[in-house]
Order: C-alpha cells, then sequence, then structure tokens
C-alpha cells in the first residue's frame, strides 16, 4: 500500500471526514461539515487547509520540516510524503486542520502575510 492510500485510507475512517472528489477536479479530498480539509493530489502531495492563525501559531515547525511547504497568501499547506513519519505529520496537521476549523471564520483570519521565509525548502523527487 503506497503511503498516500495509507494515509487516505486512515483519514476516511475518522468520523467528521468524507472522501470526495476534489473540487479542482485533480485527486480526492477528504470534506468536513465546513467544507474541504484536504486535497490528495498525487501518490506523494497532499494539501491539508488550516486557517492564518494555525499556521501563524506553528510556522516555525511548519518551515523547519522539511517535508512542508506553505504558499504565500494561502491556507493550503503542501506536503510532500516520502517516509511512513510523513504520514504521521499529515494525521496531526488534519487534527490541528479540523479543531482551526471548529471556530473558523475568526476575525482578521484572512491571507497570510508572505515573508521570505515563508517558503521551507522542498524536495526534488
Amino acid at each position: 500500500m503506497t503511503l498516500a492510500a495509507r494515509a487516505l485510507t486512515q483519514l476516511a475512517t475518522w468520523p467528521d471526514l468524507t472522501e470526495v472528489e476534489s473540487s479542482c477536479g485533480i485527486g480526492r479530498a477528504l470534506v468536513s461539515a465546513q467544507g474541504e480539509i484536504v486535497h490528495l493530489h498525487s501518490g506523494r502531495d497532499v494539501d491539508p487547509h488550516l486557517t492564518a492563525r494555525a499556521i501563524r501559531r506553528f510556522e516555525d515547525h511548519l518551515t523547519s520540516a522539511r517535508a512542508v511547504r506553505l504558499v504565500p497568501g494561502s491556507h493550503w499547506v503542501t506536503l510532500h510524503r516520502e517516509v511512513a513519519a510523513d504520514v504521521d505529520l499529515l494525521m496531526t496537521l488534519v487534527s490541528l486542520a479540523l479543531q482551526a476549523q471548529q471556530t473558523w471564520p475568526i476575525p482578521g483570519d484572512g491571507p497570510r502575510v508572505a515573508r521570505a521565509s515563508a517558503i521551507g525548502p522542498t524536495e526534488a523527487g
């Protein structure tokens, strides 16, 4: 079983998530009552949807993770999965996204202001 299939299988069992076709038309998505919360675009890349507040709160951790890429001005965080630990990181990010959505929208929780350090390193693959 691929890492993508393993992640999708695990997340689809969560009671607050339902698997659907991604609204962008590429791959699958998992939705909660508040909307799409994660896109699975390929065998390696997955995009959890966080709030700006959650991204700001955990930005240092997110930018230090080699598998994570923050997109300036976006609430979608890209996780490039290559090892089993990346699936665990994905589970943590989806859990964080679900918690953040429970209080969303929060006034002033618009897109992040882009910073030069907001984009973490990416790995070719």
